[in-house]
C-alpha cells in the first residue's frame, strides 16, 4: 500500500447500501475502496489536471508579458486597403 491512508466517514446508510451494492455486483467487494477513491477522483478531476499541467509546464521557458511594437518596413496605408477591399466585395 504505496501512499495510501485509512479513514473514517459518516455517510448516510441507505446511500452506501446502494453504492456496495453496485460496486460489489460491477467489481466485486475488493474493488469497494478502488470505486470510492474513482469518485473522489472524479470529483475533483479538475485540480488533478491543474496540478499536471503544472509539473509539464514547470519545464517550459516563460513568455515574456511585455511585447514591443514594430513599424512596418514598407510604407503602407490601412485605409486605402480596407476601402479596396470593400469595394471589390459590391
Amino acid at each position: 500500500m504505496e501512499n495510501k491512508i485509512k479513514t473514517s466517514i459518516m455517510i448516510d446508510r441507505e446511500l452506501w447500501k446502494e453504492f456496495k451494492s453496485k460496486v460489489g455486483s460491477e467489481k466485486g467487494l475488493r474493488g469497494l475502496s478502488r470505486a470510492v477513491e474513482e469518485a473522489i477522483e472524479d470529483e475533483i478531476s479538475d485540480i488533478l489536471v491543474i496540478r499536471a499541467l503544472g509539473k509539464l509546464l514547470k519545464h517550459v521557458r516563460e513568455i515574456p508579458l511585455v511585447i514591443s511594437p514594430v513599424r512596418p518596413k514598407v510604407v503602407t496605408d490601412a485605409g486605402k486597403t480596407i476601402k479596396e477591399m470593400r469595394g471589390s466585395r459590391f
